[in-house]
């Protein structure tokens, strides 16, 4: 069987397992999701794409974006990604966590409050600060309850010099977290359109129910593509201006989504009960993080203003 094949099935199999309303509930209650963490170390996911690890990058994104298909309420983009850069640096026991640097703060840290080493990135640099040790100086939480916290660090133990910016890297593992995501809700959209009746048949048979999803599924087909092709630029000189481009498609992808399937719920989807908000938070609070559409549509449009008008149509047809 394909390697890259296996991770995902294993995966899918760890999370349907674990994976359900309870855990989400209770995750958004604060109680970290140590069962599911201990499978995952079991299965030497939390190495994927490391150094020694016999996996490639594109295994690690990829078992993103199953993460995100069952919005998995683990730090998973962060764990992986510190994992890579510290190389054997990285903690044998419990996991790292990468923040937004500024000044002696770390702020946005996903689950900064159960991480035994941070690390601290800023938009622009290639430099990634390492934290043996900081003090949590406030709790949070982004739309979907996930911990998102604030720590104050003590002095820099290490700085890791990387090809890759690695503000941009965060922002493509946001982005395939986003692109499971979508699918998801896809999923929950058609399956709920199946098995809803009214007026004695399937609402799936309506026409206006038929073209909610068919909207649905190109913008979702069109996110996977835009994760995959900022995978794919990773290496290369154009990596920045490939993510923002696929960032900023599944941003605005996610807001016809969302508001295309909670309509063919009939709102139902908004309720405390049911599933689907899970999801749709999800993307909500994932699209903004590690920067929103507009800010990398503007990082775009600085680059290929920069190009000059003589050279963007070359730029944006020739492949890397």
């Amino acid at each position: 069987m394909d390697t890259s094949q296996l991770i995902i099935d294993t995966a899918e199999k760890i999370f349907t397992d674990h994976c359900d309303k309870s855990l989400w509930d209770a995750t958004e209650q604060g109680a970290f999701p140590s069962d599911l963490w201990q499978q995952l170390v079991a299965n030497g996911f939390h190495q994927l794409g490391s150094a020694n690890s016999g996996t490639e990058t594109k295994d690690l994104f990829a078992f993103l974006k199953v993460c995100g298909r069952y919005a998995a309420p683990l730090p998973m983009a962060e764990i992986l990604l510190a994992n890579r850069w510290l190389g054997a640096s990285a903690p044998a026991q419990g996991f790292a966590s990468i923040g937004t640097q500024a000044g002696d703060s770390l702020v946005q840290v996903a689950w900064g409050r159960q991480a035994s080493h941070l690390l601290g990135v800023e938009a622009g640099s290639h430099d990634v600060s390492v934290f043996d040790a900081a003090t949590l100086q406030q709790q949070g939480a982004n739309l979907a309850g996930e911990p998102r916290d604030t720590m104050v660090a003590e002095a820099v133990s290490q700085r890791i010099e990387l090809e890759d910016l690695p503000f941009a890297q965060m922002a493509l593992a946001r982005t395939n977290l986003m692109a499971g995501c979508l699918q998801a809700v896809l999923d929950l959209g058609l399956q709920f359109a199946a098995e809803r009746s009214q007026f004695g048949r399937s609402i799936s048979r309506f026409q206006a129910i038929q073209h909610s999803l068919a909207v649905v599924g190109t913008e979702v087909a069109a996110s996977q593509r835009a994760a995959d092709a900022g995978v794919d630029a990773m290496g290369t000189d154009r990596f920045e201006q490939e993510v923002a481009a696929a960032k900023a498609r599944v941003g605005e992808a996610v807001g016809v989504v969302a508001e295309q399937v909670h309509q063919v719920h009939g709102a139902m989807g908004y309720t405390y009960e049911h599933r689907l908000h899970h999801f749709t938070r999800r993307l909500w609070a994932w699209r903004d993080e590690w920067g929103n559409e507009f800010y990398w549509q503007a990082k775009l449009g600085q680059h290929l203003a920069m190009l000059g008008a003589d050279r963007v149509w070359g730029y944006i047809a020739t492949p890397s």
